[in-house]
């Protein structure tokens, strides 16, 4: 079978056409997925509040205006005789523009910062989409391979049990012995346990959907056509390295790290300022002397208002810190280091990632060619055998066996399906191809 031909009978096949037809398809489930799942509005949210950091950034190189005020009484009692005494009220303003020109490399440090932060929350929800869209793929194939499994299940449990009838009936004319009835009832009492088993899990795959997609999973669709494995590994790690998001993020982070070293050593740096101000006082109804008049010394009540205007270079020259710039780069080093080999192991697993999902998804190929031929070989023997045991010339055991092999080679071809179904979207969100508009098409 080409691999073109393979590809095309990748989808799980046992539903109904009515089914198909109707069924949740996998673009809906990834769409309402999307909706529900709250690990993206937590990316999402990371990435408006970098958004927002980097405006925080930009702002400290913009100049600041302040403006403030206040108001009281000024109480006043003096011996002098010239001197005007009592409870006077009291008021006044200032008004304060700053405009940083030089801080040590500090701000311009801090945007790049902020903007290698916006690049990392990016590339952390690119990769929070494709991991949750690698979760749904999974529990999808899940889903789909256990029902198909439970339905080969419950087909062999009526077959057996009509074995047992067949071989109870052959008992009953003396045809077969005791132990043959034995042999198929222990059959199928085997297979009623491990269509329980299938049940079980089922009801685990379909619980870790509902988890995913927010709602417990009805009637399915088959699995769209997958995507096309690349042309090689050497090209698959090439594309991951480049633009796997984990390690987009992870360099992103790194170069956040390197612009702290320079944020820290700003605070070892002189600073410059252009401050500019202006103030205004104003006390009400002063106690004003005026001089000596023909009565004696005169007074009188008047409003003084103070006003002044200022603008002067401010420079800020560090000396001594107690060792605290120092220590702060020393850990800014130091967490630039840790950075940089995070991005290194990163890089090392998503190699063996890449490189193991690429010869998974080889050996899942591999095993369906196989185990196709394996069901049909099998269909043949057991049509043979039942055929055989009509003319005596094969016993009840022979056709159990060749049963089981006919189950395990149809177990076999639908877990290989699942499994090269996954291993390849395993490979894509490992290579950073995981792309949701791409899923069922071609690149």
């Amino acid at each position: 079978m080409s691999r073109k031909s393979l590809i095309a009978a990748l989808a799980f096949a046992g539903l109904t056409a009515q089914l198909q037809a109707s069924g949740q398809t996998l673009d809906e489930a990834l769409r309402q997925a999307f909706q529900n799942n709250p690990q993206l509005d937590l990316q999402r949210a990371e990435a408006q509040i970098a958004e927002e950091q980097l405006e925080e950034a930009r702002g400290q190189r913009r100049p600041t205006v302040t403006l403030s005020g206040g108001g009281g009484v000024q109480s006043i009692d003096s011996n002098n005789a010239f001197a005007a005494g009592g409870e006077n009220p009291l008021a006044s303003a200032q008004l304060e523009a700053s405009l940083p020109i030089y801080t040590g490399g500090r701000v311009a440090s801090g945007i790049r910062q902020a903007e290698a932060g916006i690049n990392a929350s990016q590339a952390g929800l690119a990769g929070a989409t494709q991991d949750l869209m690698l979760d749904v793929i999974t529990a999808y194939s899940d889903v789909l391979r256990d029902r198909e499994t439970i339905a080969i299940r419950e087909n062999s449990v009526e077959l057996l049990s009509e074995q047992v009838r067949a071989a109870r009936d052959r008992f009953d004319v003396g045809v077969v012995t005791r132990t043959d009835v034995a042999q198929a009832e222990a059959r199928l009492e085997g297979a009623n346990a491990s269509l329980a088993g299938a049940q079980a899990q089922l009801e685990g795959s379909e619980a870790l959907y509902a988890f995913l997609v927010g709602t417990a999973p009805g009637p399915l669709a088959d699995l769209p056509e997958p995507r096309d494995m690349p042309a090689n590994v050497e090209f698959a790690f090439e594309t991951g390295l480049r633009d796997n998001p984990t390690l987009i993020s992870l360099r992103a982070s790194e170069r956040v790290a390197e612009q702290s070293i320079e944020v820290a050593k700003s605070a070892l740096r002189p600073s410059l300022s252009i401050v500019g101000s202006a103030n205004y006082q104003e006390q009400f109804d002063i106690l004003a002397v005026d001089g000596f008049g023909p009565d004696g010394l005169t007074q009188s009540r008047t409003n003084q208002r103070d006003t002044s205007i200022s603008a002067l270079a401010q420079a800020t020259v560090p000396l001594y810190q107690g060792g605290r710039a120092n220590s702060g780069v020393k850990q800014a080093r130091l967490a630039f280091s840790q950075a940089r080999l995070q991005t290194q192991n990163a890089e090392r697993q998503i190699r063996a990632q890449i490189a193991q999902s690429w010869f998974s998804t080889l050996a899942a190929e591999k095993s369906i060619l196989a185990s196709e031929r394996q069901v049909e070989a099998a269909e043949i023997a057991y049509e043979g055998a039942q055929e055989e045991l009509s003319v005596g010339v094969r016993t009840t055991l022979d056709v159990l066996d060749q049963e089981q092999q006919l189950l395990e080679a149809r177990l076999s071809l639908i877990t290989a399906r699942r499994d090269y179904y996954v291993a390849l979207h395993q490979l894509l969100r490992a290579m950073g191809a995981l792309d949701y508009r791409g899923l069922t098409a071609n690149p």
